[in-house]
């Protein structure tokens, strides 16, 4: 994994693509949250993006983040100790994700572990933690810390309900998307195969 060389053609072509999308405005907006959100045990990563990669690289920062999302004492994931062995940091980065898609992501909207171990494709991790901010403003559990406006804002269910006489009311009404038939005829049509009249 780690010893792999540079790519050529098609594949870099996909991988300058994909760094294009790395924001580093919103990797500003994402240091601070998590910062405020995790606390003081958190240090200050690097500026950049190998920077922000290799401050989330090992987990531990995923974790307490996601952890500092639930109540005291009830957090997903239990353990948490940095390490430099691989299959270790992994592994923490994938209790996040599980973490995560619990809390409320979408598995469309989370990233693979290889993403961000590897740095392949940042910008689908900023996409995942920036779902994860927005979802965290929309549960107003007080659990948040930050500014909402950071995130942009989830949509809210409005449910409406209607009586029974609005509902038949409504049954009677020929929308103006259903179109009507009313003074359609044929006159004036021509045969197939016909020239047009033009006069």
């Amino acid at each position: 994994m780690a010893n792999r060389g540079p790519s050529y053609g098609l594949s870099r072509e996909v991988q300058q693509k994909i760094d294009r999308q790395y924001d580093p405005e919103l990797e500003q907006i994402l240091v601070r949250w998590i910062l405020a959100q995790c606390g003081a045990d958190v240090a200050q990563p690097a500026p950049g993006r190998d920077g922000f990669q290799q401050w989330l690289k090992d987990g531990t920062v995923l974790c307490r983040l996601i952890n500092s999302l639930h109540p005291r004492g009830q957090g997903p994931v239990a353990k948490i100790q940095a390490s430099t062995m691989a299959f270790k940091q992994m592994e923490q980065i994938s209790q996040f994700l599980q973490a995560a898609e619990r809390y409320g992501i979408a598995a469309t909207d989370i990233f693979q572990t290889v993403d961000l171990w590897e740095g392949k494709n940042m910008a689908c991790v900023q996409r995942t933690l920036m779902n994860l901010g927005s979802l965290a403003v929309a549960k107003g559990d007080g659990l948040f810390v930050g500014d909402p406006n950071w995130f942009p804002k989830k949509s809210q269910e409005n449910r409406r309900v209607f009586s029974e006489d609005k509902l038949k009311e409504g049954q009677s009404v020929i929308g103006l998307q259903m179109g009507t038939n009313r003074g359609a005829s044929q006159a004036g049509m021509t045969g197939y195969g016909m020239p047009r009249q033009i006069l």
